[in-house]
């Protein structure tokens, strides 16, 4: 599909944008008993902690066309306040066309030239977990074009890859707060919890949205998965809107005998897996939705994040998702 851009007012010009932090903190639901916190940040300082995070730099795109380059710079990734800043700036940058983990050492990596900065930041290569809950607190950016997500992505491709070896998609959004004609209230609010799997050839996912309240689009909102060795389960604000089962993703690949079939029970979702954390912009998801392209009228806008919790068991998980001890 043809992508294009669609003005829709004036850009804003300067400034340091500030996120409006709320000032009284919703706290993480905690865990269920036998569950320890093994990850955290509550953004509290005023710099990014690096023993905890690593920020991206580059301007692939995500593979999806996206318009941003991401960079290391505080003016894309910031902590004041309480809270983390991603945020997304309406300036030309150039940067490696790839990411880091795609480049070759003995080959020089072309450049690439995008309208947008961002921030990207994850915990690879410093944190991973298998089974657990992940809790965000979080604030998304509206308009036309916007493509907020927190999601994981393995450690190691084990099972072959991208879409290969899984995705796991906490939370992702487009175009939040835009002129919608198929969104009740007319309004987009959608957020959607998914996962990817299969081989490159026949990619599957299996996706569930649920709505933010009417007027909160842009307001904090708790994101949470439970990811447990027989099914995975989304939640908004405390309330389930989506589970899928070990068998509805397993059935799928034995079905065909051209997809990633592995001998493990639970694959690909049985590794390690790492959190990710991004403010991407356009793209052909939001791009080609609702009011369609990128609307420049507004920029620069964050995503912001309160805080990150994650809990697994310090022992065994068992299959109806209990922590018992070895």
């Amino acid at each position: 599909m043809k992508l294009w851009w669609r003005v829709l007012g004036l850009v804003l010009a300067g400034g340091v944008f500030q996120a409006a932090h709320a000032q009284n903190r919703t706290p993480s639901s905690g865990a269920a008993d036998g569950w320890a916190l093994a990850f955290s940040d509550e953004f509290n300082g005023t710099a990014l902690d690096t023993a905890k995070w690593t920020s991206y730099k580059d301007c692939w795109g995500g593979g999806n066309k996206e318009r941003q380059c991401y960079t290391g710079r505080p003016s894309n990734i910031s902590v004041h306040d309480g809270a983390l800043d991603l945020t997304a700036r309406f300036e030309e940058a150039t940067g490696p066309s790839l990411p880091l983990d795609q480049r070759k050492p003995d080959v020089t990596t072309p450049n690439a030239t995008k309208p947008f900065t961002s921030g990207k930041v994850s915990t690879f290569g410093k944190f991973s977990f298998t089974y657990g809950r992940v809790e965000v607190r979080a604030k998304m950016p509206t308009g036309q074009g916007v493509w907020p997500a927190i999601w994981l992505l393995p450690e190691k491709f084990v099972y072959g890859e991208w879409p290969g070896s899984g995705e796991i998609d906490v939370m992702e959004a487009v175009n939040t707060g835009v002129h919608c004609v198929d969104c009740p209230g007319g309004v987009q609010n959608n957020i959607y919890g998914t996962i990817h799997y299969g081989s490159n050839m026949h990619h599957q996912f299996q996706q569930k949205a649920a709505q933010l309240p009417k007027g909160t689009e842009g307001d904090w909102h708790t994101y949470r998965i439970d990811w447990l060795p027989n099914k995975i389960i989304w939640y908004l604000d405390g309330k389930e809107y989506n589970q899928i089962k070990l068998a509805n993703w397993r059935d799928k690949l034995q079905k065909n005998a051209s997809q990633l079939a592995p001998s493990v029970q639970n694959a690909p979702f049985d590794r390690p897996f790492y959190l990710i954390l991004n403010f991407a912009v356009g793209g052909e998801w939001p791009e080609s939705h609702d009011l369609a392209g990128v609307a420049l009228g507004d920029y620069p806008k964050s995503f912001a994040i309160d805080w990150v919790h994650i809990f697994t068991c310090p022992t065994t998980v068992t299959k109806d998702g209990e922590c018992k001890a070895s």
